[in-house]
């Protein structure tokens, strides 16, 4: 009876590790594929290619701005495209990815050197990226960005 229990508890250790290891996987591709989608917009943006936009910002998309300002999508498109923000370099790091079924949080820090209507915005930003998946596609909802003071 002993040597059945053993054995019970083997197989039972070997089968969840196993559906751990499954479930693991599948949100290591989720988290993967939304750094590629945060790392493709950012390219996109620092190029001027605002059609990777239309595709990842919900409609109903929120943006509050460093500066404590909040804008809807009509707003950001709007200011981003006529120049009032202009990014000459930007570097993500420290991307984290938590997923919560059809929903997700992007947290990471960019290095960032442009300017917004003609001031200097250059310096480090942690910023909160809020996802839904709609449609079986993920969508940007909301966009927070903090300035990281200088030392």
């Amino acid at each position: 009876m002993k040597k059945i229990l053993v054995v019970f508890a083997m197989v039972v250790i070997a089968f969840s590790s196993l559906a751990f290891a499954e479930s693991k996987g599948k949100h290591s591709s989720t988290e993967k594929a939304l750094m590629k989608i945060e790392q493709d917009l950012l390219d996109a943006f620092l190029k001027g290619d605002w059609a990777l936009f239309e595709r990842y910002l919900a409609p109903g998309f929120v943006f509050t701005a460093p500066d404590g300002n909040f804008q809807d999508k009509a707003q950001w498109q709007a200011d981003t495209k006529s120049g009032a923000l202009k990014i000459e370099t930007s570097k993500n790091e420290d991307m984290k990815v938590h997923v919560y079924a059809d929903a997700a949080i992007v947290t990471y820090r960019s290095i960032d050197k442009g300017t917004y209507k003609g001031n200097d915005i250059s310096g480090q930003y942690r910023w909160t990226d809020v996802f839904l998946k709609r449609g079986g596609q993920w969508k940007i909802v909301s966009t927070q960005g903090t300035p990281i003071p200088k030392q």
